[in-house]
């Protein structure tokens, strides 16, 4: 089963298949409740009863809707690297534009589609409304392991710095940009492109 979130996420990781369905069930009405009526408003309960499972399958998973809403993150960045690492294999190897275009696109493309995403990214926003740096570090160093290889480079210190100075402004920008406008406003987008290439010409090319 894909996208299941990793298990230190959780009370008790799914072993059978059946329990790996039940889990992505829980986890997907968490992200169509969390649109729906926000994290405040969030109960287990609701939850349990939007997945159509009972309510001691969500706290055999979870203790409580800031654990659930966790491991939706941990599932997002999942299902985020998926995307990117798919784009990635009909691009040139070493093309660092490319790549980097991959990056941004499939971040805005869940960012505008994906289920509860506006509310908990990969983790940034939990507590809800609280922006955290330590989930950027993790997606700098998740996207330093993906891309090291496909640019030829060395998962360095160095590298994993400019990936976080990179990710570190692009989340900033991309906030602005969705502030500006719900469906992210294409001028403050696209400056922040042009900046994430000077950005990384001058250390990739």
């Amino acid at each position: 089963m894909k996208s299941v979130p990793h298990a230190t996420s959780l009370r008790r990781a799914p072993v059978q298949r059946r329990s790996a369905e039940r889990l992505t069930r829980i986890l997907d009405a968490c992200a169509e409740l969390l649109d729906e009526v926000g994290y405040d408003a969030l109960s287990t309960r609701a939850v349990a009863l939007r997945a159509g499972v009972p309510i001691g399958s969500v706290y055999r998973f979870f203790g409580n809707k800031r654990q659930m809403a966790d491991a939706l993150a941990q599932r997002n960045l999942e299902r985020y690297t998926e995307r990117v690492t798919e784009r990635l294999k009909k691009a040139r190897t070493g093309d660092w534009r490319a790549a980097m275009d991959a990056v941004l696109d499939e971040y805005l493309a869940m960012k505008r589609t994906a289920p509860g995403f506006s509310l908990v990214d990969f983790g940034n926003q939990i507590p809800v409304g609280v922006r955290q740096a330590e989930p950027n570090t993790r997606v700098a160093d998740r996207l330093t392991d993906l891309l090291s290889g496909y640019l030829g480079r060395t998962p360095d210190d160095e590298l994993r710095r400019v990936f976080l100075v990179a990710v570190e402004s692009a989340d900033t920008l991309v906030q602005l940009a969705f502030r500006t406008d719900p469906a992210g406003d294409e001028a403050i987008i696209t400056e922040t492109r042009e900046l994430l290439r000077a950005y990384l010409g001058r250390v990739l090319d």
